[in-house]
């Protein structure tokens, strides 16, 4: 496998936060002194004294494998910051999976700001729904008026915020939350984000009336009625998916109707607006996984779970989903798309204590489990095992390739690095 680089977040301390920490090569919080043989990382753990539980987290992120362009960067960038605000009770963690020619320079924009719009918010604790909204709304803004273009490149950002004993889950695109419940005796994977594509007929209907066409490449190339407005669903059609354009153009044929960036497409209706869940948790509430579709691609939500609860140390489970999802794109491509995997392991929560203070005072007052994201259409609101598996093809510079590759390439050893973290 390719080079392992770390795209994490910035080394941001203001003067009032210093006991905020970043994720770097030391570790948030706690970590163990040894490292993990494949990983090369510490086991990471960091306490939630308010409700008296710990996070004991991994997170692996490998270079995809692409055979015509073998320089190309990890596109994927991720974040971890613990105590965010000063706040020992408040963890954050994100995945930003950018596309497009500057789809790296997108996610590493998104991840270094995105925590930082955050924690310089001070209704974060009372309203994250609000925070979550008006943050990314500002960073979307931002970017569009950096330095980057964004006009055919941006990122997706799958963010998890742990305030106490509750979960707040902000997914803007088509990368993936999801929780492991013990029921009985099995361990279920329960969606905390659904994947924002036109195979679901909510954002259909809205892209639609912002103006785009939808359509697969079969259809653009006249192999399949174009008026035919019905693909089933990613499990069966994911391999060429609706895909929105403009009115009288060929462009910017993406799979997402939500997007960071991507400022063409964003005319057509592709928005920034998170959908936003809220979980309480529970001592049934094993791990959460945060990763992007470099994951999810060919392993549903399920699968992920049933491979991280096979393991007892989250830095096995990261490195074997990876390798899994690795193994898995070259059976039926010719590349990978880049990896990107979180896993944060919940350990020692209890039922006591559920009234205690923690400094959150707002954010505590919700319903045990709910959908909150505003924004948010209908078909946001269901919850549950349900399994969305996001299959979106990459599209790169200015427009789409149409060319397809039945052949399945396994990488040769020249085209193989030794593995290198790239710290804060």
């Amino acid at each position: 496998m390719g080079c392992v680089l770390g795209k994490n977040c910035s080394r941001y301390l203001s003067s009032t936060e210093s006991n905020s920490r970043d994720y770097d090569e030391m570790g948030s919080y706690m970590n163990t002194t040894s490292k993990h043989i494949l990983t090369q990382r510490s086991l990471d753990i960091v306490p939630v004294p308010s409700r008296n539980y710990e996070l004991q987290y991994s997170v692996l992120t490998q270079r995809g494998y692409y055979p015509d362009s073998p320089d190309k960067e990890n596109q994927d960038s991720f974040c971890i910051r613990t105590q965010v605000q000063g706040n020992p009770n408040v963890h954050f963690f994100g995945v930003f999976d950018g596309h497009g020619h500057f789809g790296t320079e997108c996610s590493t924009f998104v991840k270094d700001n995105l925590v930082k719009i955050l924690e310089d918010d001070s209704t974060l604790l009372d309203d994250p729904v609000k925070a979550y909204n008006s943050a990314l709304s500002t960073a979307n803004n931002e970017l569009r008026s950096s330095e980057i273009d964004d006009s055919f490149s941006g990122t997706t950002a799958i963010t998890v915020l742990v305030i106490g004993d509750t979960i707040y889950v902000a997914n803007v695109g088509d990368s993936r939350a999801v929780i492991a419940v013990k029921n009985g005796n099995r361990i279920v994977a329960e969606d905390l984000s659904s994947d924002q594509t036109p195979f679901r007929k909510d954002e259909y209907e809205r892209v639609k009336l912002s103006g785009a066409r939808i359509l697969t490449v079969d259809q653009v190339e006249g192999v399949k009625d174009p008026d035919i407005q019905v693909w089933g669903n990613e499990e069966s059609h994911g391999s060429d998916p609706p895909r929105l354009w403009v009115q009288n153009g060929w462009y910017p044929g993406t799979a997402f109707s939500r997007s960071v960036g991507d400022s063409t497409a964003e005319t057509i209706g592709v928005i920034s607006v998170p959908e936003v869940s809220m979980v309480r948790l529970t001592p049934n509430h094993l791990f959460f996984v945060v990763a992007s579709d470099g994951v999810f691609e060919f392993l549903s939500s399920q699968t992920v779970v049933d491979m991280v609860a096979r393991c007892t140390d989250p830095r096995d489970a990261c490195a074997a989903i990876t390798g899994e999802s690795y193994k898995i794109w070259l059976e039926h491509e010719s590349r990978t798309d880049d990896i990107t995997i979180i896993i944060v392991h919940i350990k020692g929560l209890s039922n006591t204590g559920a009234g205690d203070t923690d400094g959150t005072t707002g954010a505590n007052g919700n319903p045990a489990s709910s959908r909150a994201g505003r924004g948010s259409s209908d078909g946001s609101t269901t919850s549950g095992p349900e399994i969305y598996r996001a299959i979106r093809s990459e599209f790169t510079d200015l427009q789409l390739s149409m060319s397809r590759s039945p052949a399945i390439v396994v990488p040769s050893p020249s085209h193989q690095k030794p593995s290198e973290l790239d710290g804060c």
